[in-house]
């Protein structure tokens, strides 16, 4: 090759080198003017998370479910639970609350969830036979082991064929479970704890609507039929120094005729009479459901 066309070749590397670079730096201007635009253009806004409230779920009234439903009351100082449906006592069993530093809380609860079979997410996926869910904390009713003292880890232990059965009484929208750090004696005191636990003082002011509900809810049971005012006032003043809580219960003596006899048939009505009345009859006292 001639010294000539060395130098040529060189020259036009020169030229080829000198061409790349001015369309890199082309190349980078373009993309430093592309940066620029889109670090002008503000982001989109973000819209704030608003916090969604929990709609809590909250039990029927216990004078609802003893008119038609299930009624739950366990006791944490008797360790035995009370159940009734439809305002008739259906059936006890010993339990198993919630040991120290596990307490089970007192306080009414609806039935939130059901499961024959479930596993405990907390405490090492313990198994929880027929679980009916009280709070979404962990607290539950469920078959488990009784040993006749408080021992588990909040929840409501049952023996299992207890367990079994109560699972298919329930309904999650017709049950309410009431649950006492007192100490219950009878399924009687069972149900005046469970009506006191929702009096009307403790619950908000209830529209015109509300209060017509609940008058519609009371029952009214009777008690005997005396043959004068007297014998009927009598056998109330009886009847309430046995059964205290029906001093709480609106009396009323009936006049009636019967045949050619007349009768002072002696009545009481309040919400849960008629539960109040099964436990009468099975004590031997005369009582009867007004419907």
């Amino acid at each position: 090759m001639s010294r000539a066309t060395g130098l040529l070749a060189i020259f036009v590397l020169l030229l080829g080198l000198a061409g790349l670079g001015l369309a890199l730096s082309a190349r980078e201007a373009r993309a430093d003017v592309q940066e620029a635009v889109i670090q002008q253009i503000p982001p989109p806004p973000v819209a704030p998370l608003v916090a969604q409230p929990v709609r809590q779920q909250l039990p029927p009234p216990v004078a609802d479910v003893l008119q038609s439903g299930v009624l739950v009351v366990v006791s944490k100082a008797s360790q035995r639970m009370h159940v009734f449906k439809d305002g008739e006592h259906w059936g006890s069993s010993p339990v198993s609350t919630g040991k120290r530093r596990h307490s089970t809380p007192a306080g009414v609860f609806p039935i939130l969830q059901k499961r024959v079979f479930h596993r405990s997410n907390i405490y090492s996926n313990a198994p929880m036979p027929y679980m009916q869910r009280l709070t979404w904390r962990g607290i539950a009713i469920h078959a488990g082991y009784v040993p006749g003292y408080p021992a588990s880890h909040g929840c409501i232990r049952l023996p299992r064929s207890f367990a079994k059965a109560l699972f298919d009484l329930t309904k999650a929208d017709r049950t309410t479970v009431v649950v006492t750090n007192a100490t219950l004696r009878s399924e009687q005191g069972a149900v005046t704890l469970a009506l006191n636990s929702q009096a009307p003082a403790a619950m908000p002011a209830a529209g015109p609507r509300v209060m017509m509900a609940a008058a519609a809810r009371v029952q009214t049971i009777q008690l005997a039929a005396a043959l004068s005012p007297a014998e009927a006032e009598a056998h109330w003043q009886g009847a309430v120094a046995m059964y205290p809580q029906l001093a709480s219960f609106q009396k009323a003596v009936v006049p009636a005729v019967v045949g050619q006899r007349r009768y002072w048939r002696l009545r009481a009505s309040a919400p849960g009479a008629h539960a109040l009345c099964g436990v009468l009859k099975r004590s031997g006292q005369d009582c009867f459901n007004v419907i």
